[in-house]
């Protein structure tokens, strides 16, 4: 949903919950699943949804899918469509997180859901017909920031382990400095001044610094963080934010591949007449693609390709 004011009204006008999952439409080939998962210490249950190729044998790899919508809107049925394509294509059990939405639940109540419905994944994978040895995070927007702060805290809590990031146009630096977030203060879909308001509705009032698990940009150490996948949009305020952290992971040793999306706005969206539908195809392949090799870096897996020219 563009938001064309403030966050804040976007959030009193257009805030939902999600749907009841048999009002949402089936996707061929992929089994769906809900369940209702532990959430942290005094805090609600989290709401998971379990997306799993349809007859599949073997134990597949998990990943933890988070939604976007700059920390305050979306839900888990802004990405149905995405996390189904994601599980058939990259052959995955993908677990897409309800997680607790700014201003009424600022950092880190997302972030501590996500932690849970990882935590669970990892737990139960056998359950789900996963292998606990290949879990992976996957994000965009500000998703993309709630799945390299997993990828922090999971090192630094000592697990569970990941073998994979996949964080797609992410929201990484709260701290709004880098020649992209200063140029680009009016561009469609995101600009510096939605990024602004966004961060003070997740943080929350006399924050001050914002600790490393809510702005990854700020951790002064990467190494020992799994592979990553980063995308990002040539004319989007967050672009450089994503090279930076894409390079500073290269140099702390972690293997990175950084594909920057030249004309591209945030999250591969923009005016009605702007996307170009073979481009946005191209786009989600290549998001696609690259998701399955990161779960099958020896080349197993399904080789089909997405039904759509959606993007993740």
């Amino acid at each position: 949903m563009p938001v064309t004011g403030r966050l804040a009204e976007a959030v009193a006008d257009h805030r939902a919950g999600p749907r009841p999952l048999r009002e949402l439409p089936a996707v061929p080939g992929v089994e769906v699943t809900e369940r209702w998962v532990p959430g942290p210490p005094g805090s609600p249950e989290v709401r998971v949804r379990v997306y799993r190729p349809a007859g599949a044998r073997s134990a597949l790899p998990a990943v933890v899918w988070i939604h976007g919508g700059g920390f305050v809107l979306g839900n888990v049925d802004s990405v149905h469509h995405s996390a189904a394509r994601a599980a058939s294509f990259a052959s995955a059990v993908v677990v897409a997180v309800a997680y607790r939405l700014a201003p009424e639940d600022p950092f880190p109540a997302g972030l501590d859901d996500c932690w849970a419905a990882l935590e669970w994944t990892a737990g139960n994978a056998k359950e789900m017909g996963a292998d606990p040895a290949r879990l992976a995070v996957a994000g965009a927007s500000s998703g993309g920031c709630l799945a390299a702060g997993l990828t922090l805290l999971a090192r630094d809590r000592g697990g569970p382990g990941l073998v994979f990031q996949h964080l797609s146009t992410p929201v990484l630096d709260d701290r709004l400095e880098t020649g992209s977030m200063t140029a680009y203060v009016d561009t469609p879909v995101w600009n510096r001044r939605l990024a602004q308001e966004s961060w003070e509705l997740y943080l929350g009032a006399g924050v001050g610094d914002a600790p490393v698990h809510a702005s990854p940009a700020r951790a002064g150490d990467l190494s020992g963080l799994p592979p990553a996948y980063i995308s990002t949009a040539g004319l989007d305020p967050l672009r450089d934010e994503g090279l930076l952290y894409g390079l500073r992971l290269a140099q702390a040793g972690v293997p990175v591949e950084l594909h920057n999306f030249p004309g591209a706005y945030h999250a591969f969206g923009g005016p009605a007449d702007t996307p170009d539908p073979d481009e946005q195809h191209r786009i989600a392949r290549e998001h696609l693609t690259a998701l399955r090799r990161g779960l099958h870096p020896a080349g197993a897996g399904n080789t089909g390709g997405p039904d759509g020219a959606g993007t993740i």
